[in-house]
């Protein structure tokens, strides 16, 4: 995918997670971080929205701490997360494609970076606006399977490379993740060192998680359960257990 296909997927993702938030009400529990009502989310999702816009708009080139979010609740904290999603969506439009600043993971460029994984952001958090919903409704707005591919790519690849990942095994194991239709694999080397992922299929695997690109793409954030694991079982639990960002 490239960065505008990135812009419009976070300008269409913060529209449905406004519109979600405002339906359940910012009172509501969210299933899928049990610790949060709407208004956390809205809270902690538009002051990540203000932190990235101003690394671009701004030039920062050293890391910020993210800002606090103002004590509003109601009607008038959802519009002003809908300000905090136009705000970035306008400052990465607007931004000059060599535009330097600070970023954390590996991209072709800043701006690439803040698109995409501001898009990816958005999409994870609008899942949990729309599982606060409650009363029936389906949950869960389909994204493409390119974009939960790509969005696999970046949990594994670019935050479970960090040191901080906990994701770790007392002895070396392997983990493989497969999407079925998008024919993407990732090999996934575990170890008491961060995870090693690589694309494709290198080598035996002694636990398997696949499915459609969308249902791992949840699956591996946490955010709805595994759809298939095959072989350890173990592996999977440890990823249940320890991958939370």
């Amino acid at each position: 995918m490239e960065t505008p296909e990135f812009l419009q997927a976070l300008e269409t993702e913060g529209r449905l997670l406004a519109a979600a938030a405002e339906e359940a009400g910012t009172s509501a529990k969210v299933p899928t971080c049990p610790q949060w009502q709407v208004r956390d989310l809205l809270r902690h999702t538009g002051a990540v929205h203000r932190w990235a816009a101003s690394y671009v708009a701004e030039r920062h080139t050293e890391r910020r701490p993210l800002g606090e979010a103002p004590d509003l609740d109601g009607a008038e904290l959802v519009a002003w997360y809908r300000d905090s999603h136009r705000h970035l969506v306008g400052t990465l439009a607007d931004a000059s494609p060599d535009v330097e600043c600070w970023f954390f993971l590996p991209a072709p460029s800043p701006l690439a970076f803040w698109t995409r994984r501001q898009a990816h952001e958005t999409a994870v958090h609008r899942v949990d606006a729309e599982s606060a919903r409650g009363g029936g409704i389906t949950p869960v707005t389909p994204v493409t399977p390119d974009f939960a591919t790509d969005g696999i790519d970046e949990l594994l690849r670019g935050f479970h490379a960090r040191s901080r990942s906990r994701v770790r095994t007392d002895e070396p194991r392997v983990l493989r993740v497969r999407t079925d239709d998008t024919d993407a694999a990732w090999t996934v080397r575990l170890s008491s060192e961060p995870p090693v992922t690589t694309r494709g299929v290198s080598g035996d695997a002694e636990c398997e998680l696949s499915g459609p690109a969308e249902k791992l793409y949840l699956g591996l954030w946490n955010r709805a359960p595994l759809p298939s694991v095959t072989g350890d079982q173990a592996l999977a639990e440890l990823w249940r257990e320890t991958s939370g960002i």
